[in-house]
């Protein structure tokens, strides 16, 4: 199959944390099974990644091949946020679009979706829309999101042959929004794990830790959403014992907004900036490290479609702490994780059992085992396939 995939950011860029994770796993497996995979994407200054990501002009923009997929950078004119303007996006699809057999949109509030999807109606080239959970607005900016969604958002669903969704929970909210159900297909995400795992030890000796200390660890976006500050204040009720005292909390990944600079202050007034380390994003041996050096990790957000973060936790063998409200407890809840509801209380429990109750840790440590086998990309890129190909027949 000619597969096309559009996304507001893709690799090198990881800063923008796991939507360009995700496209790239799925079209490189994609290509690894014989399909011809295009991504589209805004170009975001990949000619100053030239070494890592070799380019070659083309009339749309910067144009890459790797891991057998073939990327356009379309040039940006106008930029807000992550939000881009891509005048060359509707060039190629009238140049290109006849090309390909089905397209998968990723992600929303972008200008470069609405497009590719608009001129798919057009030529009646079937696509699916991953909303990546962004569809349902929450946190900030709503009525932003809500004008989006009365212009743009809701054509582009509505055209949609699919709307896929990474969990249970996600399909119900998509449901509640007013997505048929007969046209959401749920279809989990993935992991990459590594071959091997960088030395234990490697994280703790870069941020000048006592061999002895016990690492808290949150990595993702540091966004109001993921619930930061929730955690920090969870961290500052673990008072039971000297040994708390040798507990630190590390927050790593990119800032959403400035929040890391109220998390220093917020440690600051607690007393706590010597135990609470704002480390900037960590990508991959350097993210691997930090799993592994980590005692537990939390992820402790309001509201997850999935949670990346957490099966790479779980692969690396790393007790994790999540909430009730992520998407993929539903594949955690047999022990492989500590599933907990969006509250301080709660939080701080579940850091003093895993802190401190050496056979609950084992036991997270065999369910992690089972559960990691589980969590590979292969089934879900089959299960992709095998949804195209529904398309090419109805066609």
């Amino acid at each position: 199959m000619r597969i096309l995939s559009v996304t507001q950011t893709y690799a090198p860029f990881a800063e923008f944390g796991g939507p360009p994770a995700k496209v790239l796993a799925i079209a490189e497996h994609l290509a690894t099974r014989g399909h011809e995979v295009t991504v589209l994407t805004a170009d975001w200054g990949v000619r100053k990644h030239s070494r890592s990501t070799p380019v070659e002009a083309s009339p749309y923009g910067p144009r890459a091949v790797n891991g057998g997929v073939e990327t356009f950078y379309f040039s940006t004119k106008l930029r807000y946020r992550t939000a881009t303007w891509n005048p060359s996006a509707r060039r190629f699809c009238r140049d290109q679009l006849r090309r390909y057999d089905v397209a998968h949109i990723y992600g929303l509030y972008d200008l470069l979706g609405p497009a590719v999807t608009s001129a798919c109606r057009r030529a009646r080239l079937p696509y699916v829309v991953e909303p990546i959970g962004m569809y349902v607005p929450i946190v900030r900016r709503l009525w932003v999101k809500r004008l989006y969604h009365a212009l743009l958002g809701s054509r582009m669903i509505a055209g949609a042959q699919a709307v896929i969704a990474t969990s249970k929970q996600e399909a119900r909210e998509l449901a509640g929004a007013g997505v048929a159900a007969g046209r959401i297909v749920q279809r989990r995400n993935g992991i990459e794990a590594p071959a091997t795992f960088p030395p234990r030890g490697t994280f703790r000796s870069k941020l000048n830790l006592p061999c002895d200390a016990k690492v808290v660890l949150f990595l993702g976006r540091i966004a109001e959403k993921k619930s930061p500050g929730l955690l920090l204040d969870a961290f500052a009720h673990l008072k039971e014992g000297e040994q708390d005292k040798q507990t630190h909390l590390v927050f790593a990944g990119p800032d959403d907004g400035g929040l890391g600079r109220g998390l220093r202050q917020r440690a600051r007034l607690l007393g706590l900036s010597e135990r609470v380390h704002i480390v900037g994003p960590l990508y991959d041996a350097d993210k691997w490290g930090a799993f592994r050096d980590a005692e537990v990790f939390v992820l402790p957000s309001q509201n997850e479609n999935f949670g990346n973060a957490a099966a790479e936790a779980v692969a690396a063998g790393t007790p994790a702490i999540i909430t009730e409200n992520c998407g993929i407890a539903e594949i955690l809840d047999k022990g492989a994780a500590l599933i907990v509801p969006h509250s301080r209380t709660a939080l701080t429990d579940a850091l003093r059992r895993v802190l401190h109750d050496e056979g609950l840790r084992a036991g997270m440590k065999a369910a992690q085992e089972e559960a990691a086998r589980r969590l590979g990309w292969d089934a879900p890129v089959i299960e992709m396939e095998r949804l195209y190909e529904t398309f090419l027949r109805q066609a």
